[in-house]
């Protein structure tokens, strides 16, 4: 039988060090045999996985995922030894990629990676905040927290907050502009805006009379891909902005932002969830990583 554990390994440092030569060296092989046993590989598989160049090797995009996926199995191998030898108690340990939305992770992740690392000392976290969608596979992360409809149905997610969205201004930029009584009103006024794609244009606002909730169109000079700048730039009195409660709430209880159109408000809750790739060998790192954002932010957040 093949050791396809062996070659997974042989590969990843080939793919890590973008060098037969340096990963030859590692392993204490020849690059040739390095060399030969990626090709053997690739014939099996029946696709290129590096491109070779004179100067380094490259991944294909077969290659990304292939790598990924070993990666994946030789950490599974890695924490099987660990349990077995350790009399079958799994301690999590390794490294954890977590990427999650910046306005989020500045408010409620970051407060507790020092309780995290304490209980769990033998994890490395490797965190990144980013507002744009990611591929966990291509991004090579463990977790993603992510809001709204969960599109892949290969990822599994555990629920860690619901919160809803609320449009809102700073107080000196409505005693400039007026303050907006309906949302026809807003016509009148810069609209501060998501870039993302969405499936809908506009803001829905709700009908109190109908109760019907309708998508209104909205206009201005600004459009972001980040909730933090959209919070910073309606502090700065620049315009009006729809945005996650979460981002706002110490300023609205502050009074450095006001809410507006609330009878107009639909609901519109949002979920925000971890994401991950689920099988049924889950590492033990992600595992307690994603129980502990739970427990923490579900006891430590009331839904508003």
């Amino acid at each position: 039988m093949d050791n396809r554990a062996g070659e997974m390994e042989v590969f990843a440092t080939a793919a890590e060090l973008r060098s037969f030569s340096a990963a030859g060296r590692k392993l204490k092989l020849s690059p040739s045999a390095v060399s030969k046993l990626v090709t053997r590989m690739e014939d099996r598989l029946g696709t290129r996985l590096l491109v070779r160049t004179t100067r380094s090797l490259q991944l294909t995009p077969e290659g990304e995922i292939y790598l990924a996926r070993a990666r994946r199995i030789l950490a599974d191998i890695a924490e099987t030894e660990i349990v077995v030898s350790s009399g079958g108690q799994a301690v999590p340990r390794g490294l954890l990629r977590v990427n999650a939305l910046v306005g989020f992770g500045e408010r409620y992740i970051m407060p507790l990676i020092g309780d995290f690392l304490a209980l769990y000392p033998h994890v490395q976290l490797d965190l990144s905040l980013t507002d744009g969608v990611i591929d966990l596979v291509e991004e090579r992360t463990d977790i993603a927290i992510r809001s709204g409809i969960l599109r892949d149905s290969s990822l599994k997610a555990r629920k860690l907050l619901e919160t809803r969205r609320v449009v809102v201004a700073a107080p000196n930029y409505l005693a400039r502009r007026g303050t907006p009584q309906t949302p026809d009103d807003l016509d009148a006024h810069n609209c501060l805006d998501f870039n993302f794609r969405r499936n809908r244009d506009g803001w829905p606002f709700l009908d109190p009379e109908t109760g019907h909730v309708m998508m209104r169109p909205i206009s201005g000079k600004m459009l972001i891909n980040s909730g933090v700048m959209l919070r910073r730039l309606c502090l700065d009195g620049i315009g009006i902005g729809r945005i996650g409660y979460f981002h706002v709430e110490r300023d609205i209880a502050a009074g450095r932002l006001v809410t507006l159109l609330e009878d107009h408000r639909p609901v519109d809750e949002e979920v925000i969830h971890a994401v991950f790739a689920g099988h049924e060998h889950l590492a033990t790192r992600i595992r307690a990583f994603i129980d502990f954002l739970v427990e923490r932010i579900g006891r430590g957040v009331e839904k508003e």
